[in-house]
């Protein structure tokens, strides 16, 4: 799912791929346009840590940034993540199972 131009260690220029997806999953599920994104991103400081910002951090998040970034996370791509991570959850538990 991931460019084969974009830096899996780095992410896209101007945003790390682990930020472009907790600001698409909030985005998306709470239905947040692009100027309430911004807000929450740069005020909400559960929000900012979930993101990896420190206390002290107060890089800003800009509007156009979150829209060229986050709008790359589409509901379908969303799909395939969470297919992803049920699939991997299913073979934790199952590990986890004593067998009868």
């Amino acid at each position: 799912m991931i460019p084969p131009e974009v830096d899996r260690t780095t992410g896209r220029p101007g945003m790390a791929l682990w930020r472009i997806l907790v600001l698409g999953v909030v985005r998306l599920n709470l239905n947040w346009d692009d100027d309430r994104l911004q807000e929450m991103a740069n005020q909400h400081r559960t929000l900012r840590q979930m993101l990896g910002h420190g206390v002290e951090d107060a890089t800003p998040y800009q509007v156009q940034t979150l829209k060229d970034k986050v709008s790359l996370l589409t509901p379908e791509i969303l799909d395939r993540i969470n297919q992803l991570v049920v699939n991997a959850g299913h073979q934790v538990v199952k590990k986890k199972l004593p067998k009868a």
